[in-house]
């Protein structure tokens, strides 16, 4: 899920792009890339009906495809830019439209509730690819990363990347060149393991 309105010119899509590159050299990925700024996706009105009458949703458009896209991957990537310290408003949206998912029913996990799922996603794993322009990662991607470890409390891995714009910056290749070779080890290492050392 490319979370970026600038599509393949994100700084984000660099890093993820090299994640990919290393994934499809240990096995051949099937990917499928949606550029959510791109799909009719209407804001989740609370209603709770999709949790009510079996997870279809009042809105008819594009999300009702993304759901079933969802539950046939195996890995779900969350490629976005830092937005004011969480993720695009478009790709907000998404995630919030996650909600056919679950049920009203909850259950205690640990010291939480969570909602219990009314489709089986328990083989889906949750990767989160995030990028922003600060010079450091301190004190800047901590509300992302908890809102993704809150959202996918299993199975989920995280890379944050500080300084992105440099992904679009030919000059900067003595840079962003080594890093690039990191997070393509990172993908490799991932299609082998499952994880990523740190």
């Amino acid at each position: 899920l490319n979370g970026s309105p600038k599509r393949e010119l994100s700084d984000t899509m660099h890093i993820t792009r090299a994640f990919l590159e290393g994934m499809n050299e240990t096995a051949h990925q099937e990917i499928h890339i949606i550029h959510v700024i791109d799909k009719r996706i209407e804001p989740c009105t609370g209603c709770f009906s999709c949790m009510r009458n079996g997870g279809t949703c009042v809105h008819d458009d594009d999300m009702r495809e993304i759901l079933e896209k969802i539950l046939a991957s195996d890995l779900l990537i969350w490629s976005f830019p830092l937005y004011c310290y969480g993720m695009p408003a478009s790709l907000k949206a998404l995630l919030d439209r996650t909600l056919p998912l679950s049920s009203m029913a909850m259950q205690k996990i640990g010291e939480r509730y969570e909602h219990v799922g009314q489709a089986d996603f328990s083989h889906l794993r949750y990767l989160m690819i995030c990028g922003c322009g600060f010079p450091n990662s301190m004190h800047n991607f901590e509300p992302a990363v908890a809102q993704f470890k809150l959202c996918f409390p299993g199975n989920h891995t995280i890379i944050t990347v500080p300084e992105s714009p440099m992904f679009n910056a030919p000059e900067a290749a003595v840079v962003t060149e080594p890093r690039l070779a990191l997070v393509k080890q990172a993908g490799k290492q991932y299609a082998e393991t499952g994880r990523i050392d740190a």
